[in-house]
């Protein structure tokens, strides 16, 4: 069983890394393959509207002058995809949206690719704002006719400056909570 997980963040190894660090951790210890793809860097573009996966009904997006092909590759091959972003003017990073928009018309192109795997949230915030960009990933995940994964509370970090949310104990409980309910769900499924 796979689990990928998209990481958002301009900050390649920052705050929203660790996070999903924490997650991996419990998911290895529960047998669980993980993969993370980093977003910074890549500069993703986002949808362009022009319906061309509608028609040619592929799997892929005609955009090809960026990662989003291989992210989509990556999400229809994983059991469950998390999407973890930090929290820009109370929402997701431009990354996170462009990966979410032009994964989520493809699958809805292509059948609704991503229907019945998992999917979880995870966003870090410094202050607030945490639970609306929680809200628009989880958002991509139930148009998507996916499982969302839930934990012991809200799949949010909080910290600024990198390292901070190791000091947040009840975020990294959560994404430990998190890993054990989702491979606990893996195995319902998956047998």
């Amino acid at each position: 069983m796979l689990v990928v997980a998209f990481n958002g963040s301009a900050r390649k190894n920052g705050n929203t890394a660790m996070m999903i660090g924490y997650l991996f951790e419990t998911l290895k210890q529960e047998g669980i393959t993980t993969e993370m793809v980093q977003l910074s860097g890549e500069h993703p573009h986002g949808c362009i509207a022009c319906y061309q996966c509608f028609k040619n009904k592929n799997g892929r997006c005609i955009v090809e002058s960026d990662c989003i092909n291989g992210c989509i590759e990556k999400m229809a091959a994983a059991d469950a995809i998390v999407i973890a972003s930090p929290t820009y003017i109370a929402d997701i990073s431009t990354e996170t949206k462009a990966l979410i928009d032009r994964a989520g018309m493809t699958s809805r192109a292509n059948g609704d690719m991503f229907k019945r795997k998992l999917g979880a949230a995870i966003v870090t915030q410094r202050r607030a704002g945490g639970v609306h960009a929680f809200d628009s990933i989880n958002h991509f995940f139930t148009i998507s006719q996916m499982i969302v994964v839930g934990s012991s509370y809200w799949n949010i970090g909080f910290g600024r400056e990198k390292g901070e949310v190791a000091e947040d104990s009840e975020g990294v409980a959560t994404m430990r909570d998190l890993g054990r309910n989702m491979a606990w769900l893996l195995r319902k499924i998956h047998g």
